[in-house]
Protein backbone atom coordinates (compact mmCIF):
# COMPACT_ATOMS: atom_id res chain seq x y z
CA UNK A 1 0.00 0.00 0.00
CA UNK A 2 1.47 3.32 -0.82
CA UNK A 3 1.12 5.99 1.55
CA UNK A 4 0.76 9.85 0.51
CA UNK A 5 2.97 12.06 2.68
CA UNK A 6 5.03 15.29 1.72
CA UNK A 7 8.24 16.46 3.18
CA UNK A 8 9.03 19.94 4.16
CA UNK A 9 11.41 22.19 6.58
CA UNK A 10 10.45 21.42 10.42
CA UNK A 11 8.68 24.56 12.27
CA UNK A 12 7.75 25.59 15.14
CA UNK A 13 4.08 24.22 14.69
CA UNK A 14 5.84 20.81 14.85
CA UNK A 15 6.97 21.16 18.31
CA UNK A 16 4.39 18.84 19.71
CA UNK A 17 4.11 16.29 16.87
CA UNK A 18 7.71 15.93 16.96
CA UNK A 19 8.49 15.27 20.84
CA UNK A 20 5.57 13.19 20.77
CA UNK A 21 7.07 10.86 18.32
CA UNK A 22 10.49 11.31 20.11
CA UNK A 23 9.13 10.55 23.56
CA UNK A 24 7.26 7.32 21.68
CA UNK A 25 10.89 6.17 21.40
CA UNK A 26 11.95 7.34 24.47
CA UNK A 27 9.58 5.15 26.70
CA UNK A 28 9.34 2.06 23.98
CA UNK A 29 12.54 1.48 22.38
CA UNK A 30 16.07 1.87 22.46
CA UNK A 31 16.25 4.05 20.04
CA UNK A 32 16.01 7.26 21.83
CA UNK A 33 18.79 7.81 24.63
CA UNK A 34 17.22 9.45 27.05
CA UNK A 35 15.44 6.72 30.25
CA UNK A 36 13.17 9.13 30.66
CA UNK A 37 10.01 11.59 28.62
CA UNK A 38 11.54 15.47 27.17
CA UNK A 39 8.90 18.14 27.66
CA UNK A 40 8.51 20.04 24.74
CA UNK A 41 10.72 22.68 25.29
CA UNK A 42 13.45 20.12 24.22
CA UNK A 43 12.16 21.05 21.13
CA UNK A 44 14.68 24.04 21.27
CA UNK A 45 17.41 21.59 22.32
CA UNK A 46 16.95 19.59 18.42
CA UNK A 47 16.55 22.61 16.74
CA UNK A 48 18.87 24.30 18.24
CA UNK A 49 21.46 21.11 17.09
CA UNK A 50 20.34 21.14 13.52
CA UNK A 51 20.70 25.04 13.36
CA UNK A 52 22.35 25.98 9.83
CA UNK A 53 21.47 22.04 8.82
CA UNK A 54 18.50 20.58 7.14
CA UNK A 55 15.40 19.47 9.45
CA UNK A 56 12.10 17.75 7.80
CA UNK A 57 9.31 16.80 8.62
CA UNK A 58 7.22 14.25 6.98
CA UNK A 59 3.62 15.09 7.13
CA UNK A 60 0.65 13.25 5.68
CA UNK A 61 -1.12 15.34 2.41
CA UNK A 62 -4.05 17.97 2.97
CA UNK A 63 -7.62 16.11 3.75
CA UNK A 64 -11.12 17.24 2.12
CA UNK A 65 -13.71 17.42 4.50
CA UNK A 66 -16.66 15.47 2.74
CA UNK A 67 -19.06 17.25 5.40
CA UNK A 68 -18.28 20.69 4.07
CA UNK A 69 -16.49 20.38 1.00
CA UNK A 70 -13.55 22.30 2.18
CA UNK A 71 -9.69 21.64 2.56
CA UNK A 72 -8.42 20.61 5.45
CA UNK A 73 -4.92 22.14 5.74
CA UNK A 74 -3.59 20.14 8.75
CA UNK A 75 -1.38 17.73 8.35
CA UNK A 76 -0.02 15.08 10.50
CA UNK A 77 3.78 14.89 11.19
CA UNK A 78 4.07 10.99 10.46
CA UNK A 79 8.04 11.44 10.82
CA UNK A 80 11.37 13.58 11.18
CA UNK A 81 14.91 13.92 10.11
CA UNK A 82 17.76 16.26 10.63
CA UNK A 83 21.33 16.59 10.22
CA UNK A 84 23.58 18.52 12.85
CA UNK A 85 27.40 18.96 12.80
CA UNK A 86 29.66 16.31 14.21
CA UNK A 87 31.77 18.74 15.61
CA UNK A 88 31.02 22.21 15.70
CA UNK A 89 34.55 23.28 14.84
CA UNK A 90 35.93 23.95 10.63
CA UNK A 91 37.81 21.06 11.12
CA UNK A 92 35.13 18.53 10.92
CA UNK A 93 32.97 20.73 8.34
CA UNK A 94 32.63 17.66 6.30
CA UNK A 95 30.99 15.09 8.66
CA UNK A 96 27.51 15.86 10.03
CA UNK A 97 25.19 13.49 12.14
CA UNK A 98 22.13 11.95 11.23
CA UNK A 99 18.88 11.96 13.40
CA UNK A 100 15.79 10.24 12.03
CA UNK A 101 12.41 9.09 13.75
CA UNK A 102 9.26 7.85 12.09
CA UNK A 103 6.20 7.89 13.85
CA UNK A 104 4.28 4.10 15.32
CA UNK A 105 2.01 2.90 12.61
CA UNK A 106 4.48 4.89 9.67
CA UNK A 107 7.45 2.70 9.14
CA UNK A 108 8.03 0.51 6.78
CA UNK A 109 6.38 3.05 3.98
CA UNK A 110 9.64 4.37 2.60
CA UNK A 111 9.37 7.81 4.71
CA UNK A 112 12.78 7.79 6.13
CA UNK A 113 14.32 6.41 2.91
CA UNK A 114 12.82 9.93 1.17
CA UNK A 115 13.96 12.08 4.51
CA UNK A 116 17.70 10.10 4.50
CA UNK A 117 17.43 11.02 0.45
CA UNK A 118 16.50 14.54 1.23
CA UNK A 119 19.30 15.50 3.91
CA UNK A 120 21.98 13.95 1.25
CA UNK A 121 20.89 16.24 -1.07
CA UNK A 122 21.37 18.68 0.89
CA UNK A 123 24.42 17.60 2.66
CA UNK A 124 25.94 17.48 -1.13
CA UNK A 125 25.23 21.41 -0.91
CA UNK A 126 26.41 22.12 2.51
CA UNK A 127 29.87 20.51 1.31
CA UNK A 128 28.95 17.10 3.22
CA UNK A 129 31.45 14.52 2.81
CA UNK A 130 29.94 11.74 5.56
CA UNK A 131 27.10 11.48 7.30
CA UNK A 132 27.41 9.38 10.32
CA UNK A 133 24.66 7.82 12.98
CA UNK A 134 25.00 6.86 16.52
CA UNK A 135 22.75 3.72 16.74
CA UNK A 136 22.14 1.45 20.05
CA UNK A 137 23.09 -2.36 19.56
CA UNK A 138 19.69 -2.99 20.93
CA UNK A 139 18.09 -0.74 18.15
CA UNK A 140 18.07 -3.69 14.55
CA UNK A 141 15.64 -1.64 12.80
CA UNK A 142 17.87 1.55 12.63
CA UNK A 143 20.98 -0.93 11.69
CA UNK A 144 18.97 -2.77 9.23
CA UNK A 145 17.53 0.33 7.29
CA UNK A 146 21.30 2.23 7.94
CA UNK A 147 22.61 -0.77 6.80
CA UNK A 148 19.98 -0.89 3.03
CA UNK A 149 20.97 2.71 2.79
CA UNK A 150 24.60 1.73 2.15
CA UNK A 151 25.96 3.18 6.37
CA UNK A 152 28.72 0.82 7.44
CA UNK A 153 29.83 0.46 10.58
CA UNK A 154 32.73 2.67 11.60
CA UNK A 155 32.96 1.99 14.97
CA UNK A 156 31.42 0.35 18.07
CA UNK A 157 31.87 1.70 21.91
CA UNK A 158 31.11 -2.11 24.18
CA UNK A 159 28.75 -1.29 27.28
CA UNK A 160 28.69 2.31 27.15
CA UNK A 161 24.94 2.49 27.19
CA UNK A 162 22.01 1.26 29.97
CA UNK A 163 18.44 1.84 29.85
CA UNK A 164 15.46 0.14 31.47
CA UNK A 165 18.12 -2.41 33.32
CA UNK A 166 19.69 -3.47 29.52
CA UNK A 167 23.37 -2.68 28.87
CA UNK A 168 24.05 -1.85 25.03
CA UNK A 169 26.36 -0.71 22.84
CA UNK A 170 26.62 2.65 20.44
CA UNK A 171 27.31 1.72 17.76
CA UNK A 172 28.82 4.07 14.80
CA UNK A 173 28.12 3.75 11.06
CA UNK A 174 29.14 6.16 8.26
CA UNK A 175 28.03 6.93 4.71
CA UNK A 176 30.10 8.46 2.48
CA UNK A 177 28.50 10.76 0.14
CA UNK A 178 29.68 10.85 -3.72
Amino acid sequence: MSLDYVIRPVGYIDKTAVIDIFNHYIENTYAAYPQEKVSYEFFDVLTDMAKGYPFYVAKTPDVEDTRSGSRNAYRKVIGYAFLRPHYRIDTFDGAAEFTCFIAPGYTGHGIGRALLDRLVTDARHLGIVTILASVSSANDGSLRFLGRYGFSKCGEFNGVGKKNGLAFDEIWLQHLIR
